[in-house]
């Protein structure tokens, strides 16, 4: 007999096959799915951040997908909050419900509560800003590089939100941010089971660039262009559009900014391995294995 109130958590890397096994495993345990991809929040974020489509979002109950926009802070802490929330009601009826995304951090605060931080300083918020208007991200991505290796190597380095962050730590404390991980989990009213996928690199590398170039066969240029007045905002400083809004201001042309999607995205994929592999409790999948492999699989820990 299973037992109650699980969150089956589905992650990995981009491209994986995340979001079709979570609707083959929504329909199978007739439930709903929240997602945890920091991107599919925004409702003007379409096309680069590989929703699911508007028949799947009919067929399947889904939770924070264009939920926000891009105008609106979003945060990891106000994420948790409004996950939890919604995942205790959800549990009234459903004893298993499914969570899905790529976002590791999204899916920590989830999974037990962020780590605590240091309160910081106004005046140094405001001093790390003015410096990434003058003189870019690269100063800070060095500085993160020198003082906290770890989280350099897992950070999204295309997000200037996270890099301003660590170095806003590090300048405060003298610790590497990464040094605030890890704390006491915070208990759940659910059980967490979390299944990953893994594939063979060379595989899901050919999957990032199929999936870039449907993108762009999508409108992905023309979705970017559409976005230009709103470039600023924190929400739009991610892959996929980072790279587009520098082809509109003549840093590179066309070919050089697809090259630059497609190893930015396979270089994301690697930092997001790097960060699930190291969770012990991840159970690893293969998404192309016989799906009555996959669901015994799945049932296994569900009644261990």
């Amino acid at each position: 007999m299973k037992p109650k109130n699980i969150l089956l958590s589905i992650v990995g890397p981009t491209a994986s096959g995340k979001s079709d096994l979570a609707l083959k495993l929504a329909k199978y345990f007739k439930t709903s799915i929240i997602s945890a991809d920091s991107r599919q929040f925004y409702r003007e974020l379409n096309v680069g951040t590989a929703k699911p489509s508007e028949e799947e979002l009919k067929r399947i109950p889904h939770h924070f997908i264009n939920s926000h926009t891009i105008t609106e802070e979003f945060s990891v802490g106000d994420f948790e909050k409004s996950a939890l929330g919604l995942i205790n009601n959800l549990f009234k009826e459903h004893e298993i419900l499914i969570m899905v995304g790529g976002s590791g951090l999204f899916c920590k605060a989830v999974w037990e509560g962020l780590d605590e931080f240091p309160i910081i300083d106004p005046g140094l918020r405001s001093a790390i800003n003015e410096e990434v208007s003058k003189n870019g991200l690269d100063p800070l991505l060095a500085e993160l590089l020198k003082n906290d290796p770890v989280y350099f190597n897992q950070v999204d380095q295309q997000n200037p939100m996270r890099i301003k962050r660590a170095i806003e730590v590090i300048r405060s404390t003298g610790q590497p941010f990464s040094s605030f991980h890890g704390k006491a989990k915070t208990p759940r009213l659910f059980e967490n089971l979390k299944m990953g996928i893994s594939l063979d690199r060379k595989v899901l590398y050919q999957q990032i660039d199929s999936r870039m170039e449907q993108m762009i066969k999508k409108g992905l240029f023309e979705e970017v262009k559409s976005l230009i007045p709103h470039q600023h905002l924190n929400a739009l400083q991610t892959l996929g559009y980072t790279e587009i809004f520098g082809y509109y201001e003549d840093k590179y042309d066309r070919e050089e900014t697809i090259r630059l999607l497609k190893r930015n995205s396979r270089r994301y994929a690697k930092r997001q391995l790097t960060w699930f592999q190291k969770d012990l409790e991840i159970n690893w999948l293969d998404p192309n294995e016989d799906w009555d492999r996959i669901l015994d699989q799945i049932e296994k820990q569900l009644n261990a």
